[in-house]
């Protein structure tokens, strides 16, 4: 069904209060998460459009297309689970613009929604609802991410492939998901009736705890276990929840006896992963493991260039362009975040896009983007300080010279990284967000109680940052 509502369109409201309240609960948890800087420039304007108890379908209003197409593309999966969560009696998320919203001619035109497909021939429940504009001629490629490029294409489009799993790694940001969502257009598009399974590693631990709940495992593991293409996004996210990974083991190996394909992405090699099992690592090494990496200058310069193609009403000056590729320079995403934004402000003030009108729009990305201090960076630098293997930050051991550098690590990943706590969580094999909090309020008591502690925290912070 299309997901894209016609300006205007309404819905039946229905438990008002109860929808009002757990709004706020999420807008909290949303701003926690993604950060302010991102809520509030894209989350904060979100609206309740209406809610129809019938269907138990809720829909959620923008300002403009430009900005629904965004939170469309970057949040519907989160939206969605984040309402799941709190009221189990929304079952569907819509993303529209709002009745009011102004139209102007330098909007970026609204992209269809593909029909999702008919749920006993296309993957039933989980059947992959793929977004039009991740396709494989939308990619731009470049040496960063040429490897990957190919692997991708060659197991959407071949008849038999020398590998499975594919598993495809790289920093946030670099178009993984892009790429998973090409293979999932292009196979497809050659295998009519195929069932094609994608979601995020997120997403499907929910769906396994849901099922677990409702004694409905049979049924998850036969949705998931027919599919002829299983995607899973951000593998990385189930680290260290136990019987979720023996679940995933087991689809894993089920859809490549059956050979069915599997593809697989992380931030980050198997290698690297901590708080996953040793036979999963194995298992996913055994196909063709590639990686994404960094984007160059060059690579960043097509990327604007084919962006800027859909906004043909935005003009942006080449040195602009040039800026922009050499400022943003760790992030795709974060690149083309800054270019919406920057096209978005222009519209809503009518000013000409300059270097100054972009200094001033992007100030805190462009400060965020001068130094950039990696979670993993800090667990090195921490755990040489204090003597101590870095495996130990993500390690169950809870012995005090082992717990107070983690928690010391936490700390200033907190302090350094524009990273969320429940990402920090992850990163410290799996914790929950509330460990994260704890240790940072016992840093901040202890360095108030402790000169030896706040020195090494003020040395730890200086070596980051230099």
């Amino acid at each position: 069904m299309n997901d894209t509502l016609a300006k205007g369109e309404a819905l039946t409201i229905g438990s008002a209060d109860q929808i009002g309240a757990a709004w706020e609960q999420i807008r909290v948890g949303l701003r926690r998460d993604c950060g302010a800087r991102t809520f509030d420039g894209w989350l904060r304007p979100v609206s309740l459009g209406g809610f129809d108890a019938a269907t138990g379908t809720l829909r959620l209003d923008l300002p403009s297309q430009f900005m629904a197409d965004w939170v469309r593309t970057h949040f519907s999966e989160r939206l969605a689970l984040a309402w799941r969560s709190v009221v189990p009696g929304v079952r569907r998320v819509l993303i529209g613009v709002g009745a009011g919203a102004p139209r102007t001619a330098a909007e970026m035109p609204s992209m269809p929604v593909e029909e999702a497909p008919a749920a006993e021939d296309k993957g039933g429940l989980y059947a992959a609802q793929l977004e039009p504009r991740y396709r494989f001629e939308t990619f731009v490629v470049g040496k960063a991410n040429e490897v990957a490029f190919s692997a991708a294409k060659t197991l959407a489009t071949a008849e038999n492939v020398a590998f499975n799993p594919l598993f495809l790694h790289g920093g946030t940001g670099r178009g993984k998901t892009h790429l998973l969502h090409a293979i999932g257009h292009e196979f497809r598009n050659l295998r009519p009736g195929a069932r094609i399974i994608y979601m995020s590693a997120e997403k499907f631990m929910v769906e396994f705890v849901a099922a677990l709940r409702s004694n409905e495992t049979i049924k998850f593991k036969q949705q998931l276990r027919s599919a002829d293409l299983l995607m899973i996004d951000d593998v990385q996210f189930i680290a260290g929840k136990e019987s979720t990974q023996e679940e995933f083991f087991h689809t894993m190996n089920e859809i490549i006896s059956a050979g069915s394909r599997l593809v697989i992405s992380s931030d980050r090699a198997p290698q690297d992963l901590d708080g996953i099992e040793p036979r999963i690592l194995s298992r996913l090494s055994w196909g063709l493991v590639a990686d994404i990496n960094q984007a160059d200058l060059e690579l960043r310069l097509n990327i604007i260039t084919k962006k800027l193609e859909a906004l043909p009403d935005v003009a942006v000056p080449q040195d602009v362009v040039m800026f922009l590729a050499k400022r943003i320079s760790s992030n795709v995403r974060e690149l083309e975040g800054a270019l919406n934004r920057i096209a978005a402000y222009a519209m809503m003030s009518g000013r000409a896009i300059d270097i100054e009108f972009t200094n001033e729009v992007l100030a805190n990305i462009l400060r965020a983007n001068q130094r950039r201090i990696s979670i993993d960076e800090i667990q090195g630098k921490v755990s040489d300080h204090y003597r101590i293997r870095k495996a130990e930050m993500t390690s169950a051991r809870r012995a005090r010279e082992v717990a107070r550098p983690r928690q010391v690590a936490m700390y200033l990943s907190k302090q350094l990284t524009p990273r969320s706590l429940p990402e920090i969580g992850r990163r410290f094999g799996g914790r929950d967000h509330t460990t994260v909090i704890h240790a940072v309020r016992q840093i901040e008591k202890l360095r108030a109680q402790d000169p030896e502690l706040d020195s090494d925290i003020r040395l730890l912070t200086r070596q980051l940052e230099s």
